[in-house]
C-alpha cells in the first residue's frame, strides 16, 4: 500500500546534469552494494519475486530473512513477532537505537508482466479465498533491500556506534502488521529506537532517485463495511419488502456528498465505494446488500468527520425508506492506519543527508499527488515519542518514462497485475539510502 512521486517531476529532474558524487559513494558503499547485488541480493529477490506470500501467511519469506540476518553475524533474531514478524538486533556499543523497518507481503493478485522471474504462486489468505499471489507493490525490494543494508552496516562498524533494529514486518497490506507487531511487545522486548525509518519503491520515479517530505508524506486510510439489511420478496412484487438494492444504491449516491459538501473544498479527502454485493437472483429482492468503502484523509479531524457522515447517511436513508430501527445500516472499520507524517527536524536532516549519499540530482522534494496511505505511521504515533521518516526510491528507468511520454507503453501503477520495477537500481539505491541514513544517525559524536 504505497504513495508515489509523480512522474511529471521526476522526468522533469531526471534531466538535470549530474553533480558531483557524495562522499559516501566515494568512500566505496556503492561499489560494495553493487558487488552484492550481483553475489546475493540478485537472487534473493528473484527468489521473493517467484514467492510472494499474503498477509500473516508469510511463512516462507519470514524464515529466509531470519536466516538471511543470521548469516550477516552479529544479530541477534526473533521471530514469530506479530505473528509472521522479524525483529533482528545488531548492537555495536553505547549509541543511539536505529530501527530499519521492511515490510514483506504479496497482494492477491495474478501477475501478467511476462517477466521470466513471474510469480505463478496461489495461495489462500487469512480471509479463507484461494488467490493467485503478487509482489505487485514492490515489497520484495525493500526486504532485499533490508539485508542489503544489513550486510553493509556489518561490515562498516567501526564508523559508527549504537544498535540498529532490522524489523521484517508482515500484513502492510491488510494495514495490520504494524499494529500486531507493537501488541507483542516490540518496544519493550527490543531496544527501544530513538529513530524509525523505512522506504517505498516507486513505479513511478526514475530508478537512481529519491524523494520524501519534511511533514505529510501519506494520507489516513480506512476500509469500511456497511451492511444494509432489507426484507426479501419476490422481483414481482416489490411492495411487499425492503429493497436493500435500492436502499444502498442511494447510500452510495448520498456518501459523495461528503467530500463535495461536506469537506472544505481546500481540504484533501477521499470516500470510494470499492465493492457493492447483493443478491443472487434476476427475480428475488434480497434481504441484504454489502458496500466496501475507502476512506482517506490528510488530518485526523477530516479522518473523524469523514466517518461520522458515513454513518449519519447510511442510517439516514434507511430511515428514510422506512427500515425499522432495529434494522438500520450496520457501519463497520475493518482495518485502519493513521497519517503517516515524517518528523519535522529530523526530515530535514535526512533529506540533506540523502543528497549528500547520493547526490543533489537524486534528490526530488515529495509532493503528494493522491492519497495512498501506510501502515509504518503506528511505528511513529506522537504518543510512542519515536521521530519517523519514510522516503520513496525510484523503480521505473528514465528511458520507460520517455517512452510513455511519447505514446508508447504506458508505466504500471502499484498493485497491477503489470506492476514492475528495475530491480538492480532498485534495490542497490535503496540500500545505499538506508546505509547512508543510518550511518548518518550512528556515527560518533552524532546528534
Amino acid at each position: 500500500m504505497r504513495r508515489t512521486m509523480p512522474a511529471l517531476a521526476a522526468l522533469l529532474l531526471a534531466a538535470t546534469p549530474a553533480l558531483a558524487r557524495p562522499p559516501v559513494a566515494k568512500s566505496g558503499v556503492e561499489a560494495a552494494v553493487e558487488k552484492d547485488y550481483k553475489a546475493s541480493l540478485a537472487a534473493l529477490f528473484d527468489d521473493f519475486h517467484r514467492n510472494p506470500e499474503l498477509s500473516f501467511k508469510e511463512t516462507r519469506t519470514a524464515g529466509i530473512m531470519a536466516a538471511q540476518l543470521r548469516a550477516i553475524g552479529g544479530i541477534s533474531v526473533t521471530e514469530g513477532v506479530g505473528g509472521t514478524g522479524v525483529v533482528g538486533v545488531m548492537k555495536n556499543g553505547a549509541g543511539p537505537v536505529v530501527m530499519v523497518r521492511a515490510d514483506m507481503d504479496g497482494l492477491p493478485v495474478p501477475e501478467k508482466t511476462g517477466l521470466a522471474y513471474a510469480s505463478k504462486v496461489r495461495q489462500v489468505g487469512i480471509d479463507g479465498v484461494d488467490s493467485p499471489v503478487m509482489h505487485a507493490c514492490g515489497h520484495d525490494v525493500h526486504i532485499t533491500a533490508l539485508i542489503g543494508a544489513a550486510k553493509r552496516l556489518a561490515a562498516m562498524k567501526d564508523q559508527w556506534k549504537g544498535t540498529v533494529i532490522f524489523i521484517v514486518q508482515p500484513a502492510e497490506e491488510r494495514i495490520g502488521g504494524a499494529r500486531a507487531m507493537l501488541a507483542d511487545g516490540l518496544y519493550t522486548r527490543f531496544p527501544r529506537p530513538d529513530y524509525a525509518l523505512a522506504f517505498h519503491v516507486a513505479a513511478d520515479l526514475a530508478t537512481g532517485k529519491v524523494s520524501a517530505a519534511e511533514g505529510l508524506q501519506y494520507a489516513s486510510a480506512d476500509s469500511i463495511d456497511i451492511t444494509v439489511h432489507g426484507v426479501g420478496a419476490h422481483g414481482a412484487a416489490p411492495q411487499t419488502g425492503k429493497d436493500p438494492v435500492y436502499i444502498a444504491s442511494q447510500i452510495v449516491v448520498a456518501l459523495q456528498a461528503i467530500v463535495s459538501r461536506e469537506i472544505g473544498p481546500l481540504t484533501p479527502a477521499v470516500v470510494t465505494v470499492g465493492a457493492f454485493h447483493a443478491g443472487q437472483k434476476h427475480n428475488i429482492i434480497s434481504d441484504r446488500a454489502d458496500l466496501q468503502l475507502s476512506v482517506r484523509a490528510n488530518d485526523e479531524a477530516t479522518r473523524k468527520q469523514i466517518m461520522a457522515a458515513i454513518e449519519r447517511i447510511a442510517k439516514g436513508v434507511a430511515r428514510t425508506n422506512g427500515v425499522a430501527e432495529k434494522d438500520l445500516p450496520e457501519v463497520k472499520v475493518i482495518e485502519g492506519t493513521p497519517t503517516t507524517i515524517n518528523d519535522v527536524p529530523l526530515a530535514r536532516r535526512l533529506n540533506a543527508t540523502l543528497v549528500r549519499t547520493l547526490g543533489a540530482d537524486a534528490f526530488i522534494p515529495f509532493v503528494q499527488e493522491d492519497m495512498g496511505s501506510e501502515d509504518f505511521a503506528y511505528f511513529v504515533q506522537p504518543e510512542l515519542k519515536v521521530p519517523g521518516y519514510y522516503f520513496m526510491v525510484g523503480g521505473t528507468p528514465k528511458a520507460a518514462f520517455d517512452v510513455a511520454r511519447k505514446g508508447g507503453k504506458p508505466i504500471p501503477s502499484h498493485h497491477s497485475p503489470l506492476f514492475q520495477i528495475d530491480p538492480e537500481p532498485s534495490v542497490v539505491t535503496g540500500t545505499v539510502a538506508m546505509t547512508g541514513l543510518v550511518l548518518d544517525l550512528l556515527r560518533p559524536g552524532a546528534k
